[in-house]
C-alpha cells in the first residue's frame, strides 16, 4: 500500500460515524480511479430511502433529489437488486437494469434520476457497490463518471474490485454507528409491492396489474414481464391493456407520467 492510500484510508476510519465518512471514501476511491460524482443510499424494501452520502456536487439539483428520494429509487435497478438479494460486490449499473430500462421514463428523465441528459438516454455511467445488510436491507455506494469521459475501463474495475472487502467493512461500521436506528424488520414473505406502488395507482388495479405496472415503471418489456411470471407474452399484453384502460391512458408515457405527478405532490 502506497503512503497516500494509507493515509486515505487512515482518513476513512477517523470518519467512520460522521458527516465527513462519505468524502473520506470518496478519497479513498480516487487513489485508484478518477470519477465525476459519487452517492450512497441505504435502501430497505417497503420503506424511504435514506442519503447516506451526496457527492453529486452541483450536478444534482435539489428538487430531483428529493423526488428521487421520495419515490424515485424504486424504478433504480440498484435498490431493486438490494431489496431482491441480489449477490454483493461491485456492479456496473448496466448488468443489473432490465432489458427496456435505457428508453423508459426513469432513465431519460430529469424529473427524478439525478444523472440524465438533455437527450435520450444518461449522461453517465454508474458502477456500485451492493453492501447488504440484512435480508432486503443494503447500502449501496456508487461512483459515476460522465461518458464524454469514457466508462470504467476492465482494469478500473479490478481496482475497485479490490478494495470491495475494505469498502463493504467501512460501510457496515458506519451504517451501525450512524443508522442502527433507522433499520426496519424485515418485511412478510408474501409483500411483493411496495406501499408507494400501491398509492400511486390509487387503488383502481388488481394486486397482479399493480404488480405488472411495477415492473412497466421499472423499465421491463413485455418479454421480461413474461419470463419473470412464467405468462405468455399475449397474456402480458392483455394485462397491460386492462392496466390502461383502468387508469385511463394508453401508453407506458402516460404511466410514468402518473408516477411522477405523484412525486410532485405536496408532503
Amino acid at each position: 500500500m502506497k503512503i497516500e492510500e494509507a493515509r486515505a484510508l487512515s482518513s476513512v476510519v477517523l470518519a467512520l460515524g460522521t458527516e465527513q465518512f462519505g468524502a473520506s471514501m470518496d478519497a479513498l476511491l480516487r487513489e485508484k480511479v478518477s470519477f465525476d460524482m459519487s452517492c450512497g443510499y441505504l435502501f430497505q424494501y417497503n420503506q424511504g430511502a435514506i442519503l447516506v452520502h451526496n457527492g453529486y456536487g452541483q450536478s444534482v439539483t435539489e428538487r430531483t433529489l428529493n423526488a428521487y428520494l421520495r419515490g424515485g429509487y424504486l424504478l433504480d435497478p440498484f435498490y431493486v437488486a438490494c431489496v431482491n438479494g441480489h449477490p454483493a460486490g461491485l456492479w456496473r449499473m448496466t448488468d443489473l437494469a432490465p432489458d427496456s430500462f435505457f428508453s423508459s421514463g426513469f432513465s431519460i428523465s430529469k424529473d427524478i434520476h439525478p444523472c440524465v441528459s438533455s437527450e435520450h438516454g444518461t449522461a453517465i455511467e454508474e458502477v456500485g457497490f451492493i453492501i447488504p445488510i440484512r435480508p432486503q436491507v443494503a447500502i449501496v455506494y456508487s461512483v459515476m463518471r460522465y461518458l464524454r469521459n469514457g466508462p470504467f475501463t476492465a482494469s478500473q474495475m479490478q481496482a475497485l474490485t479490490a478494495l470491495g472487502p475494505v469498502i463493504t467493512a467501512l460501510f457496515e461500521k458506519h451504517c451501525q454507528l450512524s443508522y442502527s436506528g433507522s433499520l426496519k424488520e424485515e418485511q412478510p414473505g408474501d409483500v411483493m409491492l411496495e406501499d408507494a406502488f400501491v398509492e400511486i395507482l390509487q387503488g383502481r388495479l388488481t394486486g397482479t396489474q399493480r404488480y405488472i405496472a411495477k415492473l412497466l415503471l421499472q423499465g421491463h418489456s413485455n418479454a421480461s414481464i413474461a419470463t419473470l411470471l412464467n405468462i405468455s407474452d399475449g397474456t402480458v399484453k392483455v394485462h397491460k391493456h386492462n392496466i390502461y384502460q383502468r387508469l385511463e391512458i394508453s401508453t407506458n408515457a402516460e404511466l410514468f407520467r402518473l408516477f411522477i405527478d405523484y412525486l410532485a405532490k405536496p408532503t
